[in-house]
């Protein structure tokens, strides 16, 4: 292999996956397994892929996909960075760093999408390449006999059923659409995303039931609401139930429907622990129940983002109140976004363009990317020392407008 991966990098083609397959799972420790071990899965694009080749082995992979990102009163264009491994015999030569330049940079050369984004399998990485936390997962565990909706909730006219796969995709896919829009950090999905969801391979159970499914239906017959959820069972030494209800995701488009489908939840027979692994962090089940001590967060870090265009991604998004000032932004990993920008906007549009402007504060790509869709404070990264504040008031100003009402959330790992 050269000295330089930078060299060396190249997409995979569809034949060559096996290998980069083995290669990618074998790095989280895993096996290929599933109906794509020989062929991609239909929602990789191969031409977004990266591998690098020592010989006939694969030693480091990478990949994109196209997906559509809500973000604060907008969606925009998102690459979601995937398939990222280094092998141990290839560590510390420079090889993420050249993957992840190349992605980057592609990306910013051919103006596909303004925003980049991951899952972090190791949180201490991606910092220095501009990622920064941006959603939070709630992690919702409970036992089910605290659990009890308040009897002052309105539970509408609807009923919920338990209905076949065939039955709840389509009706799903539609809810899923609808209130998607509403709540940065949700993924637009295709039929190949859903597809990829609803994938029920008996080697991913972990020992729980194969998926089931409900539906809420409104009296006019509208759908407004699903959820789909697993049981793992269990007794106690005396013979109880001890059972797990693990609710995977639970939607709705109106608050009767979403109280109807966890009155429903909550009623599953030999269950003793609520598990809700990719909670909000803010999710409404804590406002329904009559104790909300009976519900346990272990909320960490979600989806991380990046602004690969800090102009086109700041011009997409909207801003609740009006917000008109500069910010001068450090990017060493891509100057193209160093320097100073005129923030504009308010909760109709915005517009955000070079300027020789004094800046009202300075920040990094990292800072930046954090407070993009909501969730994180300017001023508690003003307070851990992270941005630095030149007009008086300026933090203040711009934390107020980068704030949405909406608490940013992604239900989906890629």
């Amino acid at each position: 292999m050269a000295d330089d991966p930078a060299l060396q990098l190249r997409p995979a083609t569809p034949e060559e996956w096996p290998v980069f397959l083995k290669t990618m799972v074998g790095a989280f420790g895993e096996t290929p397994t599933g109906p794509y071990t020989d062929i991609p899965p239909p929602v990789a694009e191969m031409d977004r892929s990266l591998g690098l080749w020592d010989r006939d082995q694969v030693v480091a992979t990478a990949g994109i996909y196209s997906r559509q990102l809500t973000v604060p009163g907008a969606v925009v264009p998102c690459a979601g960075i995937t398939w990222v491994t280094v092998a141990p015999t290839h560590r510390r030569r420079g090889v993420l760093t050249s993957m992840m330049r190349r992605q980057l940079t592609e990306i910013h050369e051919q103006g596909r999408e303004p925003v980049a984004a991951l899952w972090a399998s190791e949180s201490s990485i991606y910092g220095r390449f501009g990622y920064a936390p941006a959603t939070v997962k709630g992690g919702m565990t409970g036992r089910s006999e605290r659990l009890r909706l308040r009897p002052d909730i309105d539970l509408g006219a609807g009923r919920v059923d338990v209905v076949p796969l065939e039955t709840y995709r389509p009706a799903a896919a539609a809810v899923y659409d609808a209130v998607r829009r509403f709540v940065p950090g949700n993924l637009a999905r295709d039929e190949r995303w859903w597809t990829r969801l609803l994938r029920d391979e008996p080697d991913d159970r972990e020992g729980a039931t194969e998926r089931r499914f409900l539906l809420h239906t409104e009296a006019d017959g509208t759908v407004t609401g699903y959820a789909t959820f697993r049981m793992k069972g269990g007794w106690t030494d005396g013979g109880e139930p001890d059972g797990t209800l693990i609710v995977e995701e639970a939607r709705a488009s109106t608050a009767p429907a979403y109280a109807s489908l966890w009155k429903v939840l909550l009623s599953v027979d030999l269950v003793r622990t609520l598990q809700v692994p990719m909670a909000s962090a803010d999710d409404p089940l804590r406002q329904l129940v009559t104790d909300p001590r009976a519900l346990n967060l272990r909320p960490a870090d979600g989806m991380w983002v990046r602004l690969v265009d800090v102009g086109p991604a700041l011009s997409a998004r909207r801003y609740p109140t009006n917000i008109n000032l500069v910010f001068e932004v450090r990017d060493e990993f891509c100057p193209w976004n160093a320097g100073r920008w005129h923030v504009w906007g308010h909760p109709a549009g915005a517009f955000c363009d070079r300027t020789d402007r004094d800046p009202d504060l300075v920040l990094g790509i990292e800072e930046l990317s954090a407070a993009y869709l909501g969730g994180v404070s300017l001023a508690t990264l003003q307070a851990a020392g992270r941005v630095t504040e030149i007009s008086p008031g300026a933090v203040t100003l711009a934390s107020t407008a980068f704030f949405w009402p909406v608490t940013p959330w992604c239900p989906e790992e890629f």
